[in-house]
């Protein structure tokens, strides 16, 4: 098989993963590419909804759609960080202590309502999320590959929320927000239930393992192998250092968004069958990879404006090489 081929092979298979989900998830086809566009470089996605709009219900489609190790964690006030890596216990029939492993190690790793716990325990996740390991009494230990997290939010305006640190939301490569289904949507949904369908198991709703953890792998070296254009990596640092003076942000983005947004283009542009990554690419992905990566100043917040509000200004303004 050439190159052409396996990589045209390649897509085939993430193409079937999002048709299985799509056996049970009604809409969301931005979701549902955003985590096909992270999983492919490694990422880790963060996605904010209100409770009852599928957030959970599509992670775990796509876990089931690419035959991997799925679990899941309900953050709540009293979660521990233990509770996330596991610990040591003690064995009394051996007199010694052995390490119980916690829900993170997974190949897929649902954290449900993550701002709902102090960010004393989220910041149990981020050894996690930057270095693939948590480290447990002195002890590091690797986390399965792949490994992917993510994680759902309450917007921040709920009550019992937490904020997310700063430091952890730059570790997710993506924010996505799910919205409320339209009529239609809706009505498909409701129609699904009718005849049966359960949401709390995927498989008995029809979605089966179309890709394999080998798969999302040769995928993974493909994009990797893509190269970007000088002229384009020069529109996204142009963007990024946009960011940081804008008169609308208190903060901008950090060169770790920059590297995250070349990476996201990189895996759209592949999506769309291609070995190149244009400026649109770029645009494509931007509002994703950064929204969660800028913090707005308290007088423009108070107008209403919003982080992609900003970046559509900065996006329409900046000139596109072509």
């Amino acid at each position: 098989m050439t190159d052409t081929q396996q990589s045209s092979s390649s897509r085939a298979d993430l193409e079937r993963v999002r048709a299985e989900i799509g056996k049970i998830v009604v809409g969301q086809d931005g979701t549902v590419s955003g985590l096909l566009t992270a999983m492919l470089v490694g990422g880790h996605v963060l996605i904010e909804g209100v409770p009852g709009v599928a957030k959970t219900l599509v992670a775990k489609s796509l876990a089931a759609a690419v035959d991997l190790q799925f679990k899941r964690i309900q953050f709540t006030p009293d979660l521990m960080p233990s509770d996330i890596t596991g610990q040591s216990v003690l064995s009394v029939a051996e007199g010694a202590t052995t390490f119980r492993a916690g829900p993170v190690f997974t190949n897929i790793l649902l954290a449900d309502e993550i701002n709902r716990t102090p960010p004393k325990t989220q910041a149990a996740l981020l050894e996690a999320l930057e270095e693939r390991q948590v480290t447990v009494e002195g002890v590091s230990r690797p986390l399965p590959d792949p490994f992917m997290c993510i994680a759902t939010q309450n917007p921040v305006e709920y009550e019992g929320t937490y904020p997310l640190p700063e430091a952890q939301l730059d570790r997710f490569l993506f924010k996505l927000t799910v919205t409320y289904p339209n009529a239609e949507q809706e009505l498909a949904v409701l129609q699904r239930h009718d005849v049966g369908m359960n949401v709390h198991d995927v498989r008995q709703s029809g979605v089966a393992a179309v890709a394999t953890a080998s798969v999302l792998a040769a995928a993974r070296d493909e994009v990797a192998a893509l190269r970007v254009d000088p002229i384009v990596q020069k529109y996204i640092v142009d963007l990024i250092r946009t960011t940081r003076t804008s008169p609308s942000l208190a903060l901008g983005v950090s060169p770790r968004g920059g590297i995250a947004l070349m990476k996201s283009a990189k895996a759209w542009g592949w999506l769309q069958g291609r070995d190149f990554v244009t400026p649109d690419d770029v645009k494509t992905v931007a509002k994703p990879a950064l929204r969660h990566r800028v913090m707005l100043r308290a007088e423009v917040e108070l107008e209403g404006v919003n982080a992609d509000g900003v970046l559509d200004g900065i996006l329409a303004t900046l000139p596109v090489p072509r």
